[in-house]
């Protein structure tokens, strides 16, 4: 299909309701479909500096080494941010797949931030300009259009996507307190790495036995899992558009990857996801293992979001392969 059927293929019916609500997050991204000029895909290498300088300082393991209660604080917070990213960066304030309270919206907006990927504002605006644009030329991270490692981490570093598409969010932007997060969005991840410094000095003079110390809590709590945590999500933007199923006819390269599933709590379920955008379950049957799907249906239990939005039957029915 050429580029200019696919535009043509955006311009859905009129739609009523939450689906309307939410397109019309959309207006004004007119103006990004055009391709980005190579001289605008120039590295700001001063922006680049602490980004390098947080890879750099995971090789403080070297000095620091390890302890099991500095790599099980890492792998938590792995975790605990992952789900921030999969359930409320993406699933919510990108897709608003369910429902939740202002405070709660918040939380996990600041969850989310603590895992150095940037404000909800910026990374909703560039997801939804993505899905509107996938896999052509004005998609920033298409591995198909622009090669894999501008796809997965260097399109980071442009200095045209440094800025918030906030004609992309507007339904978000009223919100201040996701403005603030969104303008100073080192704030979280630095009081963060103060504070897993401060519990490795509270472990190491209080519990000694544990055999931790504040800057080998730093290593690994807040530099080696961010970075893990980081790349493991880009990997949705490279690897799930290069490697694996194809279920549904979907008109860009996504893919349903099993393995990216598992580290990244059901985003790997990439195909799926791309065919129909509006469920909050990415892992369309019982055996693809979504774990961002089961921890949001347990929050709902305690009531703390609400209206899940289900995978229509009509979907089922439009599977290219067999599940």
């Amino acid at each position: 299909m050429t580029n200019s059927n696919r535009k043509e293929h955006l311009h859905a019916p009129p739609l009523k309701g939450w689906r309307l609500s939410f397109l019309r997050s959309f207006k004004g991204d007119d103006a990004a479909t055009a391709a980005v000029p190579e001289d605008e895909r120039q590295i700001d290498w001063v922006r680049l500096l602490p980004f390098a300088a947080l890879h750099l300082s995971c090789l403080g393991v070297l000095w620091v080494g390890w302890s099991p209660v500095a790599v099980a604080v890492s792998v938590v917070a792995y975790w605990v941010r992952m789900f921030a990213i999969t359930g409320f960066y993406h699933r919510y304030f990108s897709h608003r797949t369910f429902k939740t309270s202002r405070l709660v919206q918040f939380l996990f907006a600041v969850l989310g931030n603590a895992a150095v990927q940037r404000g909800p504002l910026w990374w909703a605006g560039h997801h939804r300009h993505h899905h509107r644009h996938s896999d052509v030329a004005s998609d920033v991270h298409s591995p198909k259009e622009h090669g894999f490692w501008w796809s997965h981490v260097l399109w980071i570093t442009s200095r045209s996507n440094f800025p918030t598409r906030l004609y992309n969010v507007r339904d978000l932007a009223r919100f201040p307190e996701l403005r603030f997060l969104d303008r100073f969005d080192v704030i979280v991840p630095a009081l963060l790495a103060v504070a897993m410094y401060a519990l490795g000095e509270y472990c190491g003079s209080r519990f000694p036995a544990l055999g931790t110390s504040g800057w080998q809590m730093f290593v690994w709590g807040f530099s080696i899992s961010t970075i893990v945590l980081f790349h493991a999500t880009c990997t949705i933007n490279s690897l799930s558009h290069l490697f694996g199923r194809r279920r549904f006819a979907t008109e860009d390269h996504s893919r349903n990857n099993i393995w990216l599933a598992l580290i990244t709590m059901g985003e790997g379920w990439h195909n799926n996801h791309h065919y129909y955008q509006g469920s909050v379950r990415q892992g369309f049957y019982w055996w693809e293992f979504d774990l961002t799907y089961y921890l949001l249906k347990v929050l709902s239990w305690v009531g703390l979001v609400s209206d899940l939005r289900p995978v229509p039957e009509r979907v089922y029915d439009r599977a290219i392969s067999e599940p």
